[in-house]
């Protein structure tokens, strides 16, 4: 089910689906993937029942761009450039999957969640509070909500198929993914964060924390799934930054804030989402996209 102006569903016949998760659609291709990002949006771990118009293009394509942007810093999955021809067995799919589909590598996941956070605010402002710490990291007293962080920390999490993600110690991540592992995945979501965040920053964007996805490929560790999306991260406007209360951002926390005033329990079905609410995030989610590329979607 779908309107007019977003993706929902995704089927493409003679390719098989393997996984059909809040947003994206995988597809098997033999010695490779198809990613295909649809409009479906999910808060709270639910997806809700309408979509956000070109907001799979967004991803989409702004994955393509820190690809393009952090690939010498570190290596990632994909395979095709965006605007680079389908391979064959693709052919006439075109205007469905130009702009919203990625080939990447067949990687292994890793089995957690590579959180990097610059700023207080989420489930670490939540954490903080209770006892100065965020997944086990000391941090100074005296901080607000939204303060910049000394330095950046590196926060993982369980992966949650369906559910909540938890934030867990590195120790836990370690002991989940092997002790080198774990400290790899560390210093490349710290580098990979430092580089976006004073990129995004020059633009005008303030990049509060971002959840990174790492697989091992012929023995090494890529950087797989999305990248530093609205999805993925807290964008927040640098000129309207101002520590001791959330902030207003270029992310899904405009849907957030909207369900926050219903008196809905969180689970599934979510509630239809609003015409103003629909257009308000698919002008957050473009906007960002320009002011981080220079250039309109």
């Amino acid at each position: 089910m779908a309107s007019s102006d977003t993706l929902l569903q995704i089927e493409i016949p003679g390719l098989k689906k393997l996984k059909s998760g809040k947003v994206r659609e995988v597809f098997d291709l033999g010695d490779s993937l198809l990613f295909v990002a649809t409009d479906r949006i999910s808060a709270f771990d639910v997806i809700m029942p309408n979509g956000i118009p070109r907001k799979g293009e967004v991803l989409t394509q702004l994955s393509h761009f820190w690809f393009d942007q952090t690939e010498k810093l570190v290596p990632n999955h994909r395979l095709a450039r965006s605007g680079d021809p389908l391979p064959t067995k693709l052919r006439g799919q075109e205007g469905l999957l130009s702009r919203r589909s990625m080939i990447v590598k067949k990687a292994a996941p890793l089995a957690i969640e590579c959180v990097v956070r610059g700023y207080l605010a989420g489930s670490g402002w939540k954490e903080y509070k209770a006892g100065q710490t965020v997944c086990g990291i000391q941090l100074p007293g005296g901080l607000q909500e939204s303060s910049e962080l000394p330095e950046p920390i590196f926060t993982p999490a369980t992966k949650a198929e369906s559910g909540h993600d938890e934030n867990i110690s590195f120790e836990t991540a370690a002991q989940i993914v092997g002790a080198e592992i774990a400290a790899q995945a560390r210093e490349l979501s710290l580098k990979l964060y430092s580089y976006a965040r004073d990129y995004a920053r020059a633009r005008g964007i303030i990049i509060a924390d971002t959840k990174f996805e790492f697989g091992l490929f012929n023995g090494q560790l890529i950087l797989i799934d999305e990248a530093l999306t609205p999805d993925s991260s807290r964008f927040w406007p640098a000129d309207q930054y101002m520590p001791g209360r959330a902030q207003p951002s270029f992310d899904k926390q405009f849907v957030r804030d909207y369900l926050e005033t219903l008196q809905w329990d969180k689970t599934p079905p979510g509630p239809t989402l609003p015409a103003d609410v629909v257009q308000g995030t698919s002008a957050k989610y473009l906007q960002a996209y320009e002011l981080l590329t220079g250039h309109a979607l």
